[in-house]
């Protein structure tokens, strides 16, 4: 499986303190079933204050570590980005590291607060949009305005967004209302990809094979599998620091 939203790398968030504890984090996912991971550290201004050549050095860091060099061929960055007009600027400047390409647009993971979503949100999402940059919506079922009013998604929906789903979600980890907003996205066909949004071995462990069998069991193998393999796999093969290093992300950190 490809997860493709991890806080794996040391220092830089909520995530692993040290690469012993990053280490440990990379071992659970591994021994989930996950082969490939997209990084995806908080860029969130004012809290996080990261960007692309400090992820790239945490990487590196990370790298030296790392017991089997081989396993760089199965880890690329990219960031989870705080929706907001500040990070605009970020975004233009071309600041921030994507996801990867899809429908010919470079996939940035935007994070709403987890609160509400912003005045100006569709306003925000139609600029990046025009400027070839595709919007997908991290864990918009734990969105607590989407929890009180899930019909408040279609906004987001008509603005053309993808949805990246927490796996944990799918089985019950955040409540039942976000389990609840979760099945109903995936029974409407709206979510793009699960992924494990792992933060720690004790209470945000990566869980991503326990989303898949449940979204198994609710839409069948063919669609659960486009979510963690096909869709997933698409954004990590299309992913700029992937492809500038040819499978080794020792040359892309600098």
């Amino acid at each position: 499986m490809f997860d493709v939203h991890c806080h794996l790398l040391p220092g830089l968030d909520d995530g692993p303190e040290t690469p012993e504890q990053s280490l440990a984090l990379l071992r659970a996912a591994m021994l989930d079933g996950i082969t490939h991971i997209i990084v995806t550290p908080h860029i969130h201004l004012g809290r996080w204050e990261n960007d692309i050549a400090s992820i790239g050095k945490a990487f590196q860091r990370l790298a030296r570590h790392l017991p089997r060099q081989k396993m760089l061929q199965r880890i690329t960055i990219a960031a989870e980005v705080r929706l907001d007009a500040e990070m605009l600027p970020l975004v233009a400047a071309r600041r921030v590291p994507f996801l990867g390409r899809m429908d010919g647009y470079d996939v940035l993971l935007l994070e709403m607060p987890h609160g509400r979503i912003l005045p100006g949100t569709e306003k925000m999402l139609r600029w990046l949009k025009q400027r070839g940059v595709l919007p997908m919506i991290a864990h918009p079922e734990r969105n607590r305005a989407i929890l009180k009013q899930p019909s408040r998604l279609q906004s987001l929906v008509d603005e053309g967004c993808l949805f990246q789903v927490t796996a944990g979600a799918l089985v019950g980890q955040f409540g039942e209302r976000a389990e609840q907003v979760a099945r109903q996205m995936l029974e409407r066909d709206l979510i793009t990809v699960l992924a494990s949004d792992a933060h720690n071995t004790r209470n945000r462990p990566p869980n991503l094979s326990a989303g898949y069998h449940r979204a198994k069991a609710l839409v069948g193998e063919q669609k659960a599998r486009q979510l963690v393999y096909t869709r997933p796999r698409a954004l990590f093969e299309s992913n700029q620091f992937f492809q500038l290093a040819q499978g080794s992300l020792s040359l892309a950190a600098g």
